[in-house]
């Protein structure tokens, strides 16, 4: 299985880089892991909603550059479903199952995703009605797919 996590925006902190390094560590045990940055555009000082939208798309044509027709695009977004991690990982093993053999998750940036990169998901996923930093959220997406496949695979892992 290839997990590709596409994510605007760098990860400025070291302990956030330290977290992403761990996790994929783990995860190169079940799967083919690539993570991609997309640079963050810039924005003005007081932005119009005509200049927030410009960013959005422009960030989403990087983002839909970088995928496949084949991947299936999980996006992370505030009002997609919500899924408890047993049921992510039945479906990370149904996507297996029916030859599914890449799936991309998206996690826009400090403005979301642009409405073309929402229309070619597959799957809206939300952590939270809550906000929470990309790069955050980006940990906890890696540590939810390892939770997945330590689900897929019977093993223990802590609750």
């Amino acid at each position: 299985m290839n997990i590709k996590v596409i994510a605007v925006g760098k990860l400025k902190e070291r302990y956030w880089q330290d977290a992403v390094k761990e996790y994929s560590k783990r995860l190169g045990r079940f799967c083919r892991l690539t993570i991609t940055e997309i640079k963050e555009s810039q924005l003005a000082a007081k932005p119009s909603a005509a200049d927030e939208e410009a960013v959005k798309d422009a960030e989403g044509l990087d983002i839909l550059d970088r995928l496949k027709p084949s991947d299936y695009v999980i996006t992370l977004e505030i009002d997609g479903s919500s899924m408890t991690s047993p049921q992510l990982a039945s479906r990370i093993e149904s996507l297996t199952v029916s030859g599914k053999s890449s799936i991309a998750f998206i996690i826009g940036g400090s403005l979301g995703l642009s409405r073309e990169v929402s229309a070619r998901a597959d799957m809206k996923l939300s952590f939270s009605a809550m906000t929470f930093p990309h790069q955050m959220a980006r940990v906890i997406l890696l540590e939810q797919i390892y939770r997945a496949f330590k689900i897929i695979h019977n093993e223990t892992y802590h609750k």
